[in-house]
């Protein structure tokens, strides 16, 4: 899987958590926070619904800022 098909997921999974915020605003840069506005329950229904779409769990010592951060970790996973 692609990048670029990571951050498409990714965009799809958010706006099912995030459905106001403008897709067309999230790249691999965006904040997960001051960008997307995602609190703590937002972060755990997303964390879920990633797990779900690519099928592993994240570490538990998993910290993500950004899109991009996110999209390394599933890259990551996804390779092994």
């Amino acid at each position: 899987m692609t990048r670029e098909e990571i951050l498409d997921n990714l965009k799809e999974i958010v706006l099912t958590i995030k459905p106001k915020l403008d897709f067309s605003n999230i790249t691999p840069d965006s904040s997960l926070v001051k960008d997307l506005g995602i609190d703590s329950l937002s972060m755990l229904l997303l964390s879920l619904a990633i797990e779900n779409k690519f099928g592993f769990q994240f570490d538990s010592q998993a910290k993500f800022n950004t899109i991009g951060e996110v999209i390394d970790y599933i890259e990551k996973v996804l390779n092994k």
